[in-house]
């Protein structure tokens, strides 16, 4: 059974006061209609308590939920829709859900009252520990934190205290429950808002019963577990121990190992950073070999064994990554990066390497920009200079190929397959980036790219600019991609070129978006057998081409397309 269930069906309309409930009880019925297998105890258990709650205490509860952190004054729960804070609270803390009068450690006491709260709720500890009344906050904290270490009740922190702090006790549930709803915790309650303001309009893609991101608990598990690794590492814990704690994640699910590979790459990062050099490359090789490292982690554990003199160690390393890097898709960043570190290697070992032959330099020209050019980007600026009215030139960057990309594929990228959309508000299908993205849609694709074969490229892509003009894309820029623009593109890019560079998208969706050249003129009044437009890569003065951009001009050259870099320089004052 299948339901195209537009946005517009499960967004309350703003006008409505409690909207933000009504939007909130949709994310609960949608996950107990689609997700019971995936629910324990605790989870039906806080479904079955919200129902019961009393619609004031329902709408405090989401209030609490959507607002930062788990701790809140009760004077600052006011909300004229709700009405009486304490007679909402009430069956909140009743039903477990808030816990009246928690016991507050010293930071949350610093992050729940202001400077001269504490100075007052403080004062003995702040004479004691002989600081002068005019200390700022973060230094009384610095001092105070490694003596008071005994969390307490903000009435004995306080006791003059005019209010209380509650603690919310169910973020984790409702976090459990928003990430099965939306697939990721990146996503949240502001969604529905959005949409409903017409911020962000989505495609309507149907749904099945397969529709869903997880198909087992041990997956959410698997995924909140390394949500909160990851948290911890960015407030500054140690390599070291999160390592230790990285969970194993379900056999079968590939996007769970790359969310895994991707914080095994981060943690070496990190202890690289700390000189942890064991530890980095224990992450690295960890990580080396997973979809989600993209070929990073295998480079930096051969960089950074080169920088320890184990130049032996990476040279038997790097050898099979080379052929291996060659034959798999969507690896030229890695070849790229062998095809620098091998040699080096190779010559500190006395080994012979025989080099990849390079593609030959682009082609480039000086351009001489006034300096003011620079606080206005170089760029936009070239744009116009460059400009004639026979030749117009647009400031696109990764805009105009990608764009035309996302248009005449649409209906490949938005297949409603299983495990690529399961709720109202996905910009992209969820397995963009996954290894098997294209597989899974290749005869969709081939039927798309066959359109640039016949010419019927150009209605496609007009008519789904027209049809789908703001709906949200992971590669359509509307603000960019104009109908002047398409027309002058259509008209000036041949068929066999945009295939090309389609082809080298679907090679690697996520590292190929960018890198493009940031502007394209036209020669729409060209003769016959003359190019029709030329691709152009600005550099400012001092500015060096990167990695991707590399790339990108080495395949142009390969397909004999136009591209060019223009060198900045800065005009002499007069």
């Amino acid at each position: 059974m299948t339901s195209a269930l537009a946005t517009s069906a499960v967004t309350a309309p703003l006008d409505d006061p409690r909207y933000y409930l009504t939007n909130f009880r949709c994310v609960l019925d949608w996950v107990a209609e689609r997700h019971a297998d995936l629910l324990a105890a605790p989870e039906r258990a806080f479904l079955a308590g919200f129902a019961a709650l009393p619609e004031a205490s329902q709408a405090l509860l989401v209030r609490l939920v959507m607002r930062k952190g788990e701790h809140f004054r009760t004077a600052k729960l006011a909300y004229a829709e709700i009405g009486a804070t304490q007679a909402a609270l009430a069956p909140l803390v009743e039903a477990g859900f808030v816990e009246a009068d928690p016991a507050l450690d010293i930071a949350t006491l610093f992050s729940q009252l202001r400077l001269a709260e504490l100075r007052e709720a403080l004062a003995g500890e702040i004479v004691a520990a002989g600081l002068p009344r005019a200390t700022p906050k973060a230094a009384l904290y610095e001092a105070l934190a490694p003596v008071l270490v005994t969390p307490r009740r903000l009435v004995e922190w306080w006791p003059a205290a005019p209010d209380r702090v509650v603690r919310l006790t169910v973020m984790a549930t409702c976090d459990r429950l928003r990430l099965m709803f939306f697939g990721n915790l990146r996503q949240d309650w502001a969604e529905f808002v959005l949409a409903e303001l017409g911020v962000q309009c989505f495609e309507s893609v149907p749904f099945t019963a397969d529709s869903r991101a997880f198909q087992r608990r041990e997956e959410v598990d698997a995924y909140l577990a390394l949500h909160r690794l990851r948290e911890r590492l960015d407030a500054g814990e140690s390599a070291a121990a999160l390592q230790a704690e990285l969970p194993a994640v379900p056999a079968g699910n590939a996007w769970l190992a790359a969310r895994r590979d991707r914080l095994l790459l981060a943690l070496g990062r990190q202890a690289e950073r700390d000189g942890a050099v064991e530890l980095a490359l224990a992450c690295y090789a960890a990580a080396g070999w997973g979809e989600g490292a993209s070929g990073e982690a295998r480079i930096r554990r051969l960089r950074l064994l080169e920088r320890q003199g184990r130049h032996a160690e990476a040279f038997a390393l790097a050898q099979p990554l080379v052929a291996a890097s060659h034959e798999r898709a969507g690896a030229e960043a890695e070849a790229q990066a062998l095809g620098r570190l091998l040699p080096r290697l190779a010559r500190r070992l006395g080994e012979r390497v025989v080099p990849r032959p390079a593609a030959p330099p682009p082609e480039r020209f000086i351009l001489a920009l006034d300096p003011g050019a620079a606080s206005l980007g170089v760029e936009r600026v070239a744009a116009v200079q460059l400009h004639r009215d026979s030749a117009p030139v647009y400031y696109v960057e990764n805009a105009l190929i990608t764009g035309l990309f996302g248009l005449m594929c649409w209906e490949a990228l938005y297949a409603p397959l299983p495990g690529a959309f399961f709720h109202p508000f996905h910009a992209g299908p969820a397995d963009l980036y996954r290894e098997d993205f294209v597989a899974r849609r290749r005869e969709r694709f081939d039927a798309c790219l066959a359109c640039l074969d016949d010419g019927r490229h150009a209605a496609t892509i007009r008519a789904a600019w027209r049809a789908k003009h703001g709906l949200a894309s992971p590669f359509v820029h509307w603000e960019v991609l104009d109908a002047a623009l398409i027309d002058l593109a259509l008209a000036c890019l041949p068929g066999a070129h945009l295939r090309a560079c389609f082809e080298r998208l679907l090679g690697d969706l996520k590292a190929n978006r960018a890198g493009l050249p940031d502007l394209i003129q036209f020669y729409p009044e060209a003769a016959p057998g003359e190019p029709r437009y030329r691709l152009i890569e600005v550099k400012g003065p001092g500015d060096r081409l990167q990695d991707n951009q590399r790339r990108w001009l080495a395949f142009f050259y390969q397909q004999g397309m136009p591209a060019e870099v223009c060198h900045v320089t800065w005009r002499a004052a007069p």
